[in-house]
C-alpha cells in the first residue's frame, strides 16, 4: 500500500512538473527537433552545357572565399555527427555525409562524389572565438576553416521524373538558417552526451589525447555554443520585426549588415531583423550588368562579392586596432576569379552574345518538348507585353544596339555594360520591404573607423572598400611574403572596372529573361511559385504554397508547391512575402498608371503561349 502511495505521488509530482514546465519543454523540444523533408534519391544527374567546362565550374563549386560560416574548423565539421540524441549509446551519421547535407538542400557534387556537397570550401587556417589561432588542443597544429562560397545559394537544381538536373548559377532550394540549427544542436550533444562527446575527441585529438587536451577541447566547444547562443539571443531581440526565410530564400543584405555591423563589430544595437527575404537570384550575365542587388543598389563587382564574402562570415577586425583595423580572411583572388569564370574574356557583342557562363538551355532529352508553333505565338505577345522592359532575347541582334544609351553604357576599361532600369515600386506594384528595408536601415560605427556615413547601404560600401584595400596594400605572395601594394590599374580591374557607388531607391531593376525558365520561384521575395501564376491575376495567384519541393512542373514552369512534410509554408499576408504586383489586367491604361498593373490582360491561352516562347530563351 505504502509503494503504491509512493507511485501515485511520484506520477502526481511527474504532471505538476510537466504542467509547470510543459512551455519550457516545449521550446526545448523545438529547438533540438531539426525538422526536414525527405526527398527520394534521382537515378541520375545531369549537368546542362552552359558555356563552361567541368575543370572550371568544379573548381568554382568549392572555392575558398574566406568564409567561416559555421564558426567551427574544418576538421570539427568532418568530424560532427548528426543530430541525435539516440547518439550516446552508438554513432550517428557523419554530419559531413552529402546524402544528409542534401536534405538541408545543398547538391551533392555531381563531379566528385568524394566531395563536400556544391557550396562547401575547405579554407586555411583561421582564428577562434577569441580572435587568436585555433590549434589542436592535442598536436598544437592550425585548425583550417570551413565556410559557404558562392556556389552554394547560386547553383540551382530541379527533378525531373527520376533525374536531376542542375542548373550553374542558379538559384539554390537551400534552407542556411536550418543548417544553423542542425550544427548547433550537434554541438551541444557533442559537449553534453558522454559517448558522444568521446568518440569526436578520438577523432580530433587521437585515441591516446590526455584529459587535459580533452578538457580543453570541450572549453573550445562552449566557446562555440557561446557564440550561437549570443546570436540566438540576438535574434530573439528582433523576432518581432523578422520573418522566416525557408527554402531558397534569405534576407541577404540585412544578414550582412548584421554580421558586419552587430558581430564583428561587437554592437547589439546594430542587430536589425530579417525582414526582407529574397529568392536567390541567378548569376548568368551579371559581370555585364551597370548595378547588381535587386534594388539596384551596388555597382561595383568587388564589392558585391566582399561584402556577401563579409557577410558569410569571414573573418573581419573591426575592434582591435593592434591586430590591423579592417584586416579579414577574404580571399580577393577566389572571388575576382569566380566573378572572371561568370564574365568571360570577351564583351557582349552582337556576332558572339555574351561569354563565360550562359543560361541553360531547354532540355528537350528530359523535359517535354517545345510546341515551337505555340512558342511563335508567344514571341508576338512577348514582343508587346515584356519586351520593353526585358529588353528583346539576347540571341536578337536588336539586343545589341549599343547606340542606345538607355541599354548600354561603357565601364572604365571601354567595355560595353548593360544598363538596367530601377522600376519604381509605385509602378511595379511588388512588395516593397527588401528597397525599403535597406533604406530605412541605419547603423553606428565608431569615429576611429573613418566611417562618417550612418546608412546602411553606404557604411556597408566603405567598410567593404576598405577591407578590400587593406589587402590591395598588403598583398602576401604564394609562401605568404609580402609583395609591393598593387597599383591603381591592377585595382580597377580586379574591381571589375566599376566605381564603388551605391544607391539606396524605393524600385526594382529589371533584366533580360534568359533562362527565366530554370530559376522558380518568381518576383523578388519568391512569392509566386510558378510563371503561369506569374502572368496572371493576383486573385488567382495562390495566397498559400510550399517551398521546399524539387519537381519541376514544365507546364506551368515552377515547382510542386502543394503541401510538404517539414517543408516551408509560403503566406503571401506577411509583410515581406506580398505576391502583389507585375500584373497584367483589364484595367490597365497607359495614360492612367494604376499601380502593381503593368499590362493588359493576358487570357489563359495567352499565358500558355508565352510560357512556351519563355522555354525558347
Amino acid at each position: 500500500m505504502r509503494h503504491r502511495t509512493k507511485t501515485i505521488i511520484a506520477v502526481l509530482v511527474a504532471v505538476g512538473a510537466y504542467a509547470f514546465f510543459k512551455d519550457d519543454i516545449a521550446q526545448l523540444r523545438e529547438a533540438f527537433n531539426v525538422k526536414l523533408a525527405e526527398y527520394p534519391a534521382p537515378k541520375n544527374t545531369k549537368l546542362l552545357n552552359q558555356n563552361v567546362s567541368d575543370k572550371d565550374i568544379g573548381w568554382f563549386y568549392h572555392a575558398d572565399q574566406g568564409t567561416r560560416t559555421f564558426g567551427i574548423p574544418y576538421e570539427w565539421f568532418m568530424a560532427l555527427e548528426q543530430p541525435s540524441l539516440l547518439s550516446v549509446f552508438w554513432s550517428a551519421g557523419p554530419f559531413s555525409d552529402p546524402a544528409y547535407l542534401d536534405r538541408y538542400g545543398f547538391i551533392p557534387d555531381p563531379l566528385d562524389k568524394k566531395a563536400l556537397p556544391i557550396g562547401f570550401a575547405h579554407g586555411d587556417a583561421m582564428l577562434d572565438p577569441t580572435g587568436e589561432p585555433w590549434r589542436n588542443p592535442s598536436n598544437k597544429q592550425d585548425m583550417t576553416g570551413i565556410g559557404l562560397t558562392c556556389a552554394a545559394c547560386h547553383t540551382g537544381r530541379f527533378t525531373y521524373k527520376d533525374t536531376a538536373v542542375i542548373i550553374n548559377g542558379g538559384p539554390a532550394l537551400t534552407d542556411l538558417l536550418k543548417l544553423k540549427q542542425g550544427i548547433g544542436v550537434a554541438l551541444f550533444e557533442t559537449r553534453y552526451l558522454p559517448g558522444r562527446f568521446g568518440r569526436f575527441a578520438d577523432r580530433i585529438l587521437g585515441t591516446d589525447s590526455t584529459v587535459d587536451e580533452r578538457a580543453t577541447l570541450k572549453f573550445q566547444i562552449d566557446q562555440v555554443l557561446k557564440t550561437y547562443n549570443d546570436t540566438l539571443a540576438l535574434e530573439k531581440r528582433v523576432a518581432s520585426r523578422s520573418i522566416e526565410e525557408g527554402y531558397g530564400r534569405l534576407d541577404a543584405l540585412n544578414r550582412i549588415g548584421n554580421q558586419v555591423f552587430s558581430i564583428d563589430l561587437k554592437n547589439p544595437d546594430n542587430y536589425a531583423g530579417s525582414s526582407a527575404p529574397v529568392h536567390y537570384p541567378r548569376i548568368w550575365n551579371t559581370p555585364w550588368f551597370d548595378w547588381v542587388q535587386y534594388n539596384g543598389s551596388i555597382m561595383q563587382p568587388m564589392v558585391r562579392n566582399a561584402g556577401e564574402s563579409l557577410g558569410v562570415s569571414s573573418e573581419l577586425n573591426l575592434t582591435d586596432p593592434s591586430k590591423g583595423l579592417f584586416k579579414s580572411s577574404v580571399n580577393v583572388d577566389s572571388l575576382f576569379w569566380m566573378e572572371e569564370m561568370i564574365k568571360g574574356k570577351n564583351p557582349p557583342n552582337a556576332k558572339d552574345g555574351f561569354s563565360g557562363l550562359h543560361s541553360p538551355k531547354w532540355p528537350a532529352d528530359i523535359l517535354p518538348s517545345i510546341d515551337q508553333k505555340l512558342a511563335a505565338q508567344g514571341a508576338k505577345l512577348y514582343e508587346s507585353h515584356c519586351q520593353g522592359c526585358h529588353r528583346p532575347p539576347i540571341t536578337s541582334e536588336a539586343f545589341y544596339d549599343f547606340n542606345n544609351k538607355d541599354w548600354w553604357r561603357t565601364n572604365q576599361n571601354g567595355e560595353h555594360v548593360m544598363v538596367l532600369e530601377n522600376i519604381p515600386i509605385e509602378h511595379i506594384g511588388t512588395d516593397s520591404a527588401q528597397a525599403a528595408d535597406m533604406l530605412a536601415r541605419t547603423v553606428a560605427v565608431p569615429a576611429n573607423l573613418g566611417i562618417d556615413k550612418t546608412g546602411f547601404a553606404f557604411a556597408l560600401g566603405e567598410v567593404v572598400e576598405k577591407t578590400v584595400n587593406y589587402i590591395y596594400d598588403r598583398p602576401l605572395d604564394k609562401n605568404g611574403k609580402p609583395k609591393p601594394p598593387l597599383t591603381e590599374a591592377e585595382r580597377k580591374r580586379i574591381d571589375g572596372y566599376m566605381p564603388n557607388e551605391l544607391r539606396g531607391e524605393l524600385a526594382y531593376k529589371v533584366r533580360p529573361l534568359n533562362g527565366v525558365w530554370a530559376t522558380p520561384p518568381y518576383l523578388h521575395n519568391a512569392s509566386v511559385p510558378s510563371v503561369y501564376a506569374l502572368l496572371s491575376p493576383i486573385e488567382e495567384r495562390p495566397k498559400t504554397f510550399y517551398l521546399g519541393h524539387r519537381e519541376y512542373d514544365p507546364v506551368n514552369l515552377g515547382y510542386k508547391s502543394d503541401y510538404l512534410a517539414n517543408g516551408f509554408e509560403f503566406d503571401t499576408s506577411i509583410r515581406g512575402n506580398s505576391n502583389s504586383g507585375h500584373q497584367f489586367r483589364k484595367e490597365y491604361d497607359e495614360k492612367n498608371p494604376v499601380k502593381g498593373i503593368i499590362g493588359p490582360a493576358l487570357s489563359p491561352d495567352d499565358r500558355k503561349a508565352l510560357i512556351e516562347y519563355l522555354k525558347t530563351l
